[in-house]
């Protein structure tokens, strides 16, 4: 039960915590789909090692609080992540889903770090508000990368799928 803003705060830090293992989940199943982007699959990769970094973070602001990750939100995020990546692995346009579904997701994280700066400062915990801040700084640049190489991706992959060339080289 949720009876204070701190309690708000440690509630958004436990689901934030499971959304980057949920998020964790996913880059990892999506980066085997992008074999033959290899600017996509090194910009998911290279995010992947950011979100790992986001978690020992949340992880350390929840320990300034006193508290840890939630397990049963944790197990629920990642499930809900893997079924996700199950679905898109077996379509025949699965790059272009896990693009548009990185690209969403990488806004509900902006959203959720938003609302977990906000929370912070409103408890008068600047350490977890600056630490919050660097995460949302990561996430914004993930969700402008996408932006600006989705339509890269969307035409290309139509492009092979037209030709049948699933080999070669993608996007430079």
């Amino acid at each position: 039960m949720v009876d204070s803003t701190r309690d708000l705060l440690i509630a958004g830090l436990k689901d934030a915590y499971a959304m980057e293992r949920q998020a964790e989940d996913m880059l990892t199943a999506q980066s085997k789909h992008f074999e033959d982007y290899p600017q996509v699959k090194a910009r998911l990769d290279q995010h992947n090692a950011e979100t790992r970094q986001q978690q020992k973070r949340l992880e350390q602001c929840l320990e300034d609080l006193e508290e840890s990750p939630s397990i049963l939100k944790d197990a629920a995020m990642r499930v809900v992540g893997n079924v996700q990546s199950m679905f898109n692995a077996a379509a025949q346009d699965a790059v272009i889903k896990d693009t548009l579904a990185d690209y969403a997701f990488e806004h509900f994280e902006i959203a959720s770090y938003r609302g977990l700066i906000a929370l912070a400062e409103l408890n008068g915990k600047q350490n977890i508000a600056t630490t919050c801040r660097q995460s949302l700084e990561e996430e914004r640049s993930m969700a402008t990368w996408l932006d600006e190489h989705l339509v890269e991706v969307v035409t290309d992959h139509a492009r092979r799928t037209q030709t049948g060339d699933v080999s070669r080289a993608g996007v430079a």
